[in-house]
C-alpha cells in the first residue's frame, strides 16, 4: 500500500512497499480517506521530536472501517470514523475517572504494525499513523460518525480541534464573560479561538507575527488582533484591557486578560503570555516547544496575585465524549471545520503540502487518499 515513510531525520518519502498487519483482538483496520497536516509530524521529520525510523507518521485521520479483530462488537466494516491518539488502557485510576490523557500507557506508545517487503518492521506514530492508506488501531481509538460528515473535515477533529477547543473547555474551563489572548494563529490557535467563542468569552485577542492572519482570526471569532512584530505583545494587550482608565499597568502588573493560550510552541511567546495576565489569570501551554526549552519568570507577580501556568495534553480530551459533541456543534453551525481547510492535496503532493505548512501558509492542509 501507499504510505509516507519516515526514514530518518530530514527524510520522508512516498513508498508503495509498506504493509499493515491484520487486526488483532480488540483492534480495527481503518481505510484512511483524509489526514490533516500537523506541525508535530514536521517536528519528527526535523528531529525536534525523537522517534525511531522507519515509521509511518500522521495522526489526524478519518476514514472507513475496513476490518475488525476478534472481540470487536460495537464497530463494523463500513462505519465512518474519526481516529484519536489516546490509546489509553481503559482501566487505570485516570481512565476510570474520565482523564484518559493522564493514562501512563498513552505515552511512548510505540508498536510496529507495519513492515516492508523485506520484513523490516515499521513503527507507528502517536498510536495512529494516518499517512497511509490503511492503519491498525485499538477499537477505542475510533469514534463512529455519521455518513453525512465529510471525512476531510472530520479528520481535523482528531488533533487540532481536540487540542484547541479542549484546552478551553476541558483544561481552562473558561467562563462566560472571561477575556483571553491566543498566541499563535495556526490550526490549533484557531480552534482555541473557536473554543473561546463556544465558552462565551467577551474579548478574544489573537496574537501572531504574521499580520495577514488578522482576517482569518476574525473569521473564527477573534475580537482583536495584535501584530507581535510591532512592539511588546503583553503591553499591547494591557493597552487594550487596562486595569484603570488612567494607568495601563498597576501593582504586580494588573491589567490584561483572564486567560492566555500559547499555541506556537515558542518560549518567547509563552513568557509574553504570562506577562499579559491580569490578577488571577491563567496561562495555558498548548504548543510544543523544542525539547529542553526553558523560560525565566519573576516569582512575585505570579505567586501573590493568584496567577497560574498550566499545561494541557491533547486538550485534556475525553475523545468518546468530545468528538460526538464537536460533530454536533459542526452540524449546528457552531464549529467551523470546512473553513479550517486552506488547501487539499493528493498524497503524491506531500512535499508541497509540508512546505506550505512550514511556511505558515495553512490553517490546516489535508492530504486526500
Amino acid at each position: 500500500m501507499r504510505a509516507l515513510l519516515y526514514t530518518g531525520e530530514g527524510r520522508i518519502g512516498l513508498s508503495n512497499d509498506v504493509h499493515v498487519r491484520d487486526p488483532g483482538p480488540g483492534e480495527v483496520i481503518v481505510h484512511i480517506h483524509a489526514c490533516g497536516l500537523c506541525r508535530s509530524d514536521l517536528s519528527v521529520v526535523h528531529g525536534k521530536i525523537p522517534w525511531p525510523a522507519p515509521a509511518v507518521l500522521g495522526h489526524e485521520g478519518a476514514g472507513v472501517i475496513e476490518a475488525v479483530g476478534a472481540g470487536v462488537t460495537k464497530i463494523k466494516p463500513g462505519d465512518h470514523v474519526v481516529m484519536h491518539t489516546v490509546a489509553n488502557c481503559g482501566h487505570c485510576a485516570h481512565c476510570e475517572s474520565g482523564r484518559p490523557t493522564h493514562c501512563r500507557e498513552t505515552l511512548g506508545n510505540r508498536t510496529t504494525p507495519f513492515s516492508l517487503s523485506d520484513g523490516t518492521p515499521v513503527s507507528n506514530f502517536a498510536a495512529t499513523s494516518a499517512f497511509a492508506e490503511y492503519t491498525v488501531v485499538k477499537q477505542d481509538q475510533v469514534v463512529v460518525i455519521g455518513d453525512d460528515i465529510p471525512l476531510k473535515a472530520a479528520c481535523l477533529i482528531g488533533c487540532g480541534v481536540l487540542t484547541g477547543v479542549g484546552a478551553v473547555l476541558n483544561r481552562a474551563k473558561v467562563r462566560p464573560g472571561d477575556t483571553a489572548a491566543v498566541f499563535g494563529i495556526g490550526g490549533v490557535g484557531l480552534n482555541v479561538i473557536q473554543g473561546l467563542v463556544l465558552s462565551g468569552a467577551s474579548r478574544i485577542i489573537a496574537v501572531d507575527t504574521v499580520a495577514e492572519k488578522k482576517a482569518l482570526a476574525e473569521q473564527f471569532g477573534a475580537t482583536d488582533f495584535i501584530d507581535a512584530t510591532q512592539g511588546d505583545a503583553a503591553e499591547q494587550i494591557r493597552t487594550l484591557l487596562p486595569h484603570s482608565k488612567t494607568q495601563t499597568t498597576g501593582t504586580f502588573g494588573s491589567g490584561g486578560v483572564d486567560w492566555t493560550f500559547e499555541c506556537a510552541g515558542s518560549p518567547r511567546a509563552l513568557k509574553s503570555a504570562v506577562e499579559a495576565l491580569d490578577w488571577g489569570g491563567g496561562a495555558v501551554i498548548v504548543g510544543v516547544p523544542p525539547h529542553g526549552s526553558t523560560i525565566e519568570l519573576p516569582i512575585n507577580p505570579i505567586a501573590y496575585v493568584d496567577r497560574t501556568i498550566t499545561g494541557t495534553r491533547y486538550g485534556s480530551s475525553r475523545p468518546h465524549i468530545d468528538i460526538p459533541m464537536y460533530i454536533d456543534f459542526y452540524r449546528q453551525g457552531r464549529l467551523k471545520l470546512d473553513e479550517l481547510i486552506t488547501k487539499e492535496y493528493p498524497l503524491a503532493d506531500f512535499e508541497t503540502a509540508f512546505a506550505d505548512l512550514e511556511a505558515g501558509k495553512l490553517a490546516r492542509g489535508v492530504l486526500a487518499f
